[in-house]
């Protein structure tokens, strides 16, 4: 007998199991996008219109209730106007117009004052604007799938910090004056940016696209402008801190290129409207809003509104208006418990997220840096901010800077406290839950105190009577008596006077088709 030998193969070494995909906390995320910005600014639900709001809604909305099309007609019919005017920004417009007919549609149909209805539209484009927090985040972080992946650390925390960063600090803060257009616009300039930096492949259609969004955005308005020099930004730091591609490969990338395109639709458009503007403007008499001013001082400002987005200086802003202890009450009590308890589920699965490298984390931080710097230069160059404001006001009190300036900051904030240790989530969870009620509690405190204007009660009252319209006598006298009420606060300002009178006239009329103020009737 011959033995056979018997060749039997080394035993490979276990291998490591790649991490499977998880895409359901996407849907963790999403929730959180939604609940927590809307916990935070639910207690200005109540807070009166001021400044243009208290007649765009109403005139926008009786305007085009019927024919929503015509918002593209009127706003082109009327481009010559505003562009002598200097503040010509037609696709900015039109977002604003359809924002007042939706806030306008929804005080019809549902009963509800403008007042309430203003302020959801505000919370809503306040939720898109933290989801587009969230994209550019992830689409800057993730070299794989987007939503079909699992989502990073970054993703999980990044809701509660933004949240926690929507304060009404002041009458030209965002979260009061204007809240859908400049939320809506800023998630815009994130989504852009987000876009380049996913974009793989450019195609010719990719191609006509950049050029055409960079066009656009030229004629969007001034927070837009920025979406351009975001996305560049946006594509270069992923590519050199996350992709780690070298100098040629970065700048012959598809987001490279893309960026470009971008340029060049919008510098010919904006070089050419802001000549025109300077030719009309250059005597003065133009809209303020739009001036810019360029000095020594521009150096000094900027680093101060760069930090005014923290929110213990809103709160000071939100709160300064108060007396007493502003922090007592029910709602910081109800706030807290309400984010403790998503909270505490964000806790449980986030081991269950991607913790970024070091150097993601720090090319993150640097994009948010030049987020911030972006916002920030729009208030410095603002002469309109300078007229506005002066000493603390400017550390503390929001602008339209602030629709990108907090959620900037928030976005830097995330990555460098993560980068400090892998405790970080949940100690900047804790922090995030308790600001997040300080937060909700000084947005009551600001709301408290705008009650007791009497401007303020005024225009509440006449929201009301447009959201309960009554046809009968009674209701017309009553409405008279309101618009006697706010002619006679605005004695000395005409302009006003007719505001008040052709907005709420063409409300009632597209609303019951009646004047809002029948004076035949009241005798």
């Amino acid at each position: 007998m011959t033995a056979q030998t018997v060749t039997i193969p080394a035993a490979r070494s276990p291998e490591t199991p790649e991490r499977p995909d998880n895409p359901r906390l996407w849907g963790h995320i999403a929730r959180r996008c939604v609940l927590v910005p809307a916990i935070v600014l639910t207690p200005l639900l109540a807070v009166a219109p001021s400044r243009d709001h208290r007649f765009n809604v109403y005139w926008h909305g009786g305007m085009f209730r019927d024919d929503p099309a015509a918002i593209v007609s009127h706003t082109i019919a009327s481009g010559d106007a505003y562009l002598r005017l200097g503040n010509f920004r037609p696709l900015g417009r039109m977002l604003e117009k359809s924002l007042d007919l939706l806030a306008f549609t929804g005080m019809q149909q549902l009963g509800l004052p403008a007042t309430v209805m203003l302020r959801a539209v505000s919370i809503l484009a306040a939720i898109a604007l933290t989801l587009a927090v969230v994209v550019l985040a992830e689409s800057v972080l993730n070299r794989g799938r987007l939503i079909g992946g699992t989502p990073s650390t970054v993703a999980l925390l990044l809701p509660y910090a933004v949240g926690a960063g929507f304060v009404a600090a002041g009458q030209d803060s965002t979260v009061i004056l204007f809240g859908g257009l400049y939320f809506s616009t800023a998630a815009v300039v994130l989504l852009v940016a987000a876009a380049a930096c996913r974009l793989d492949r450019l195609r010719w259609w990719n191609g006509v696209l950049a050029v055409t969004a960079g066009a656009g955005l030229a004629v969007f308005n001034e927070p837009a402008y920025f979406a351009v020099p975001l996305a560049t930004a946006a594509v270069l730091i992923r590519g050199r801190f996350v992709l780690g591609l070298g100098p040629r490969r970065l700048l012959t990338s598809p987001g490279a290129r893309f960026a470009g395109l971008l340029w060049a639709g919008f510098l010919p458009v904006f070089a050419a409207v802001r000549w025109i503007i300077r030719g009309f403007c250059a005597d003065g008499g133009c809209y303020q809003g739009s001036d810019l001013v360029v000095d020594g001082r521009t150096i000094l400002l900027l680093p101060v509104r760069m930090t005014a987005w923290l929110p213990p200086l809103q709160w000071r802003a939100a709160t300064d208006a108060t007396t007493g202890g502003w922090l007592r009450g029910v709602v910081p009590v109800v706030v807290f418990l309400l984010l403790a308890v998503l909270a505490v589920r964000t806790r449980k699965v986030v081991r269950e997220a991607a913790r970024p490298a070091n150097r993601a984390l720090t090319g993150l931080a640097s994009l948010a840096l030049v987020i911030v710097a972006c916002g920030a230069l729009l208030a410095t160059l603002s002469v309109a901010v300078r007229v506005a404001m002066s000493g603390a006001q400017l550390w503390e009190q929001g602008w339209r800077d602030s629709a990108l300036t907090v959620p900037g900051g928030m976005l830097l904030a995330v990555p460098l406290l993560l980068l400090a240790g892998r405790r970080a989530p949940a100690v900047m969870l804790a922090v995030l839950v308790l600001c997040g009620a300080v937060s909700a509690t000084a947005n009551r405190a600001y709301a408290d105190a705008t009650t007791t204007l009497k401007t303020a009660q005024l225009d509440n009252r006449i929201a009301a009577a447009m959201g309960g319209f009554e046809r009968s006598k009674a209701g017309n006298t009553r409405r008279c008596a309101l618009l006697d009420e706010a002619l006679q606060t605005n004695q000395h300002k005409p302009f006003l006077q007719h505001r008040y009178t052709d907005s709420l006239d063409v409300a009632a009329r597209a609303l019951a088709g009646v004047p809002f103020c029948d004076r035949a009737v009241a005798r």
